[in-house]
This record gives structure tokens, sequence and C-alpha cells, in this order.
């Protein structure tokens, strides 16, 4: 789908489709609709790239053969280079975000065995530009950082084609430039407890924003069982209902809203230091709030 509008003798172009089991829409500001076009065309072919190699929706990407048969040849290069950067997450964040956290993730909320358990290690992955290695059992998700690239991938194609204004929501946004005011794109913060709210709204001035959610995929009523998983017990982290992080990078700003919610409020601030230009919003359970000095919040 694409649309049109002008606002204020700026022409400001849209298209959605979907991608990596979502919507996404890229938004540009061109004089060009043609360019436009081309700049959309470009990027989306380039999601559908990355789709190939990292969804797990497809038997046969490259992340469903390697969680198959535990070993991949020749890689892509997209799918080392996102490996890499989840255990440099891995490593400053304790293991709080571990992406062999599938065997848990498969459980769907109930309960880990030992055995389940024993099979969520961020070390035993073996990877270089020549091949991925598992151990036996293991499978690996990148549902907490593919997005995120995805998103900054998307950006790179846009901005190739010339497009300096622009913003890209694959879940996870991604933001350059200004908007159709000439003001910096700003986005609401899904409130986790009301599903047609905003907990807050917040500008991406050439940020990207991330958000992980307990309301996201909920495997009980009250939200104690959710999607995302402490990699250490296999239990749903209990402090904390919604995290967003603004980034330099969108895969960045996903990874560091997983492991910010795993590690809880106290513990998730302190690791945030690791990441220069990085800050957050928390949304506690009991509807507390909590965020950085430098998080942007509308009014």
């Amino acid at each position: 789908m694409t649309n049109c509008s002008r606002q204020g003798g700026v022409r400001r172009f849209s298209q959605s489709s979907k991608a990596l089991g979502a919507t996404v829409t890229m938004t540009v500001l061109h004089g060009d609709e043609r360019a436009a076009g081309a700049a959309f065309d470009a990027a989306f072919a380039e999601l559908e790239r990355i789709e190939s190699v990292m969804s797990l929706y497809r038997p046969e990407s490259q992340i469903s053969r390697l969680n198959r048969e535990g070993v991949l040849e020749t890689p892509d290069a997209s799918f080392v280079e996102v490996l890499r950067f989840a255990a440099e997450v891995a490593g400053k964040s304790a293991g709080a975000f571990d992406v062999t956290v599938q065997p848990l993730w498969a459980l769907k909320g109930a309960k880990p065995d030992a055995a389940t358990l024993a099979l969520v290690e961020w070390r035993k992955i073996e990877f270089s530009e020549k091949r991925i290695k598992l151990a036996p059992g293991m499978a690996i998700t990148l549902n907490g950082i593919a997005q995120g690239f995805a998103a900054d991938a998307a950006m790179r194609v846009i901005r190739a084609h010339g497009v300096e204004n622009a913003l890209i929501d694959a879940g996870e946004f991604s933001a350059r430039g200004l908007n159709a005011e000439n003001a910096p794109w700003r986005i609401g913060i899904q409130h986790p407890r009301q599903r047609d709210a905003f907990a807050a709204l917040t500008q991406l001035e050439n940020r990207c924003l991330a958000t992980s959610g307990d309301y996201e995929t909920a495997f009980s009523d009250d939200f104690r069982r959710h999607h995302i998983l402490d990699p250490h017990t296999g239990e749903s982290p209990g402090e904390l209902a919604s995290v967003s992080v603004l980034a330099p990078t969108a895969m960045t700003a996903d990874a560091l809203s997983t492991a910010l919610f795993v590690l809880g409020a106290e513990r998730g601030l302190d690791f945030l230091r690791h990441y220069p230009d990085t800050d957050a919003f928390l949304i506690l359970k009991d509807g507390h709030e909590l965020r950085t000095k430098n998080f942007p919040v509308c009014v």
C-alpha cells in the first residue's frame, strides 16, 4: 500500500507491506514520487533478503535450517553480524540477553525442566564467516534483535536512494531527519495495560526506538507469564511491564530493551551505561514510571 500526502509544501510518501511476521511501514519525504517508489522497492527487497536469513516462520530460511541441522555452512554475512552483536550484549548483560532461549519459547510459558534450561547458553554458539554451529539440542531465535537489524538495513537502503528524511516502523522504529512539520519524528509508546492508549509520546532525533512489553504475547491473563524469558530461570521477569530504549541504531535499541526487561530496573539502568547515547523509559507492573534524564517525553 502506498499513500501520498502534501503537508506544508512537502510531499510525504508512505508504503506498507508484510515482513518478519509483522506489518512494516516506511514513510519518506521527497520531491519525486518515482524516486520515493524506487527507494521503497529497494528497501522492501532488502527486508525480503533478511527474512530469508532470519525468519523462523520460513522453513527454508538460514536460521530454520540451522535449528534443524545444528550447523550452517557459508552463512549470510548479516547472520554473522547479528550473532556477533548478540554475543556482545549477552556478555555485557551477564547473559540476560541470550538468543539460545528458543527451547524455552517453545514451552509457551510452561516451567522448564533442567534439561531444557541446559540448552540455553549463548557461549555454546560457534560462529564465523564460514560456519555457524550449535551444540546438540540447541536452537536460537533472533526475535529480540532481527527486527531492529531489519529497520537499520532498510534505512541504509532508503538513504542510499537520496532520502534524507524518513521513518521506518518494523516493529522497532528507525528515524532520520525531520517530519513534514520540520520537527523531529514523534512516536507514541504503547501503554502496557490500555490497548488503545499511549503511555508517553517521545521524539526521535536521529535515534531509534524499541519497546519490549509483557503485553505483546502473554501466556496468562495477569501478564505474569509472557514471551520475554530470563535465560537463567526460564521464567518471565516479574518487575517490569514495559521497557523502551532510544539508541543510535534500531538493532541496539531492540537488544537492549530485552536485556533491560530481564535485568530489571536497577540492574538494567546500570547496564545501559555500557552504551553511549542511549536512554530508557521503564514502566513497572505497579504502574510507576522511570526514565533516564535524557529520554524525551513530549507534552
